[in-house]
């Protein structure tokens, strides 16, 4: 593999433009989780055109195998498809064009990165099939959801016959050029929570001759977290935060019904396996002295992402290649479900900086999210080192520190 490098690199140059311009397009066309259908059909129309053999998932999100079916070894490189239900506000001249709807976690830079290394890839098929190697290119939809897409991928058989899987993350606290890595975890177990509760409704002036529902939402809001935190080792990092909260609509009526729902983050995978239960038992003690009815809906999400050791070097050999500066990264609170890939083969997951020289640090699931481009670029150069690295390292070499894929 490592004569096709210096080709590779000007491949990947002359990709640049073209990957600018769908990963704007795609900006500017963004779908819901489960609804990806116009950038489904537009990656599979231009792979099917590079040559590679395409298999649709059904609904969305798509399958693209390069190199031979029987290969010895055989990389996966994940991209998620999916946008977010917020409100665009760029400014740009590519900003979306769906009312409420924006690309602002970076799916579409991870999509047209892992789109430039295929088509890079493809270019050197007969190579790849020398060194016994082939290339899965995984377009999952469904990232934003809990449990999230990758479990429809595994079902329909996505990683049968892979051998390891690598992808990428948008970061906006890195510059450009710069790529996180971490060994063992590097996201946290996320799950869903949704705690309703029924009484039967009054008015505000008699909350003793009914269930003041409201009074008792506002505990379960304040002191389900604050118990937790002592029922838990500080060291797992267990967070809960709530994103939604609905009850009532008058002044002076004590509603019958009232719902909040958030998120459980939690950094130790011992402690995520007990916590639906935990969560459920605290809840439940919150709410007793008030006399309503409680129904708990917990979504158990997914695990953190642990990345091998091996994988992680592999990754190192990616960056180098690119010409990409590795940093050391810390395990944040974030959920991928990137983590249910690795629950079966081994990998990695990075972090790609998207951050301009000097400029402003933006953060993700903000509808201002903003990237510097040259991210793009760059996130292909990497995933697509990565399968040359891997391959390399599979045949028992290790890549030698003159291949560049700059």
């Amino acid at each position: 593999m490592k004569t096709v490098s210096p080709t590779l690199q000007a491949t990947l140059t002359e990709l640049d433009p073209e990957l600018i311009a769908i990963r704007r397009d795609i900006h500017a066309h963004p779908e819901l989780s489960w609804h990806e259908v116009r950038t489904t059909e537009l990656l599979g129309n231009r792979l099917v055109d590079a040559g590679l053999r395409v298999r649709r998932l059904p609904g969305t999100g798509l399958l693209a195998d390069l190199g031979p079916d029987d290969a010895a070894y055989r990389i996966a490189l994940r991209a998620d498809l999916d946008a977010l239900p917020v409100v665009e506000r760029t400014g740009l001249p590519w900003a979306s064009r769906t009312d409420g709807v924006a690309h602002a976690c970076g799916h579409d830079v991870h999509t047209a990165a892992a789109l430039g290394a295929g088509l890079a890839l493809s270019r050197y098929a007969a190579q790849l099939t020398e060194a016994g190697a082939a290339v899965r290119l995984l377009f999952q939809p469904a990232e934003e959801t809990v449990p999230g897409g990758a479990l429809r991928v595994i079902q329909e058989q996505g990683l049968v016959g892979v051998d390891e899987i690598y992808g990428l993350h948008c970061e906006p606290t890195l510059d450009v050029g710069q790529v996180g890595l971490r060994v063992g975890p590097i996201t946290a177990a996320t799950d869903g929570i949704e705690v309703t509760l029924h009484g039967t409704g009054g008015h505000t002036s008699r909350p003793h001759l009914t269930q003041d529902l409201t009074f008792a939402l506002a505990k379960v809001i304040a002191e389900v977290p604050a118990i937790l935190s002592r029922r838990v080792d500080p060291r797992a990092g267990l967070s809960v935060v709530w994103g939604s909260v609905h009850a009532g609509g008058a002044l002076n009526v004590i509603p019958a019904n009232g719902l909040v729902g958030g998120t459980l983050r939690v950094l130790d995978a011992d402690v995520w396996e007990d916590a639906g239960a935990l969560v459920s038992e605290v809840v439940h003690q919150v709410v007793a002295p008030y006399a309503v009815h409680v129904d708990i809906d917990y979504t158990r999400g997914v695990p953190p992402v642990v990345n091998a050791a091996d994988s992680v070097d592999v990754l190192r050999d990616a960056v180098r290649m690119a010409g990409a500066v590795e940093t050391p990264v810390r395990q944040s609170l974030g959920g991928e479900d990137f983590a249910w890939y690795l629950t079966k083969i081994p990998g990695a997951l990075a972090r790609l900086g998207t951050r301009a020289p000097e400029g402003r640090t933006y953060d993700l699931h903000q509808g201002d999210f903003s990237i510097d481009e040259r991210a793009v670029i760059g996130g292909a150069r990497v995933l697509a080192g990565a399968v040359v690295a891997a391959a390399t390292r599979a045949r028992g070499g290790v890549p030698s520190p003159d291949v560049s894929l700059r």
